[in-house]
C-alpha cells in the first residue's frame, strides 16, 4: 500500500515538473475556460438610462502556439441605478408613490438587467510574463446585446405591473454589439495563478422592441446607441495536451 501511495506521488510530481517545464519553455496550443467580473461606466444613450453596472462572464477561448486568440463568451448585466425619465409615472400619485389593489403604498424595486454574447478574435503578444505564453492580450468581438428595467414588487399586487402590462414598463432593448479588450494575460509556470486584466468597451447599436410604453406614450422601437467602459478581471482554467499522451488540466 506504502509503495503504491509512492509511485503514485512520484508519477504526480513528474507531471507537475513536465507541464511547468512545457508552460516555461514553449508557446501552448491552450484551450481555457475563464470566469471574469467587470465595472462598467455607462456611454452613449445608455446614460440617460441606467448608472454604473456591474458584469460576470463566462467564456472558452483556445490560444493557438502561434500565440492567436479566439473564443466565446457570455457576460451577465446588473445594476441598481435606474434614471430612466418618466418611467411608471401614469401609475404615481403625489409624492412618487404607487398603489397597490388594496389602496396601500407598495414597495418597488428597480433595477438594470441585461446581457451579452460575442464571438472574440485577437492575438497574445509574449513582451511581458514568465513565459512564452503571458502577455498583452488585444482581441475584438461582434454578437448580441440585450438590456432592460427589471421592476419587482412581491409584497404588493399591481395588476398593472404583471403578465403582459409589464413589458409596457421594461424598456426591452438589444441588437448588434461589438467589443474590445486590451489587458494583460498570465500563465503562471507552477499552475497556481491563472489570470487576466484589462480595459474593456462595449458598442450596441440597439432597438426597443416594445410597440409602445405604457407611460409616457411613446414609441418603443427606436433605434439607439448604448455603450459601456470599464475594466474586467478574470480568472483561467486552462487544459493542453500533453507531449506524452492525454490532457492536462490545470
Amino acid at each position: 500500500m506504502i509503495r503504491s501511495i509512492f509511485i503514485a506521488l512520484f508519477f504526480a510530481l513528474s507531471s507537475v515538473a513536465s507541464a511547468q517545464n512545457a508552460v516555461r519553455d514553449s508557446s501552448l496550443f491552450d484551450p481555457h475556460v475563464s470566469i471574469s467580473y467587470a465595472f462598467h461606466l455607462p456611454g452613449g444613450e445608455m446614460v440617460d438610462r441606467f448608472g454604473n453596472s456591474s458584469n460576470i462572464g463566462i467564456g472558452f477561448h483556445i490560444k493557438s502556439k502561434t500565440n492567436w486568440y479566439y473564443g466565446i463568451q457570455a457576460t451577465y448585466q446588473f445594476g441598481n441605478r435606474v434614471i430612466e425619465p418618466g418611467l411608471m409615472s401614469n401609475l404615481t400619485i403625489e409624492g412618487g408613490y404607487i398603489m397597490d389593489i388594496q389602496g396601500q403604498l407598495s414597495k418597488i424595486s428597480i433595477q438594470q438587467r441585461g446581457y451579452m454574447i460575442t464571438l472574440d478574435g485577437g492575438r497574445l503578444f509574449d513582451v511581458i510574463g514568465p513565459n512564452k505564453n503571458s502577455g498583452i492580450l488585444a482581441f475584438g468581438g461582434v454578437g448580441f446585446m440585450q438590456h432592460k428595467i427589471r421592476i419587482e414588487h412581491q409584497e404588493n399586487e399591481i395588476p398593472q405591473l404583471e403578465g403582459e402590462y409589464l413589458k409596457g414598463y421594461d424598456r426591452l432593448s438589444n441588437g448588434l454589439a461589438l467589443h474590445q479588450f486590451v489587458g494583460y494575460f498570465h500563465m503562471s509556470n507552477n499552475r497556481l495563478v491563472n489570470f487576466y486584466v484589462g480595459l474593456e468597451a462595449w458598442q450596441g447599436f440597439t432597438q426597443g422592441r416594445r410597440p409602445i410604453y405604457f407611460d409616457t406614450r411613446e414609441p418603443g422601437n427606436a433605434k439607439r446607441f448604448d455603450a459601456l467602459g470599464g475594466i474586467r478581471a478574470g480568472w483561467t482554467l486552462h487544459l493542453y495536451k500533453r507531449l506524452s499522451n492525454g490532457f492536462y488540466y490545470y
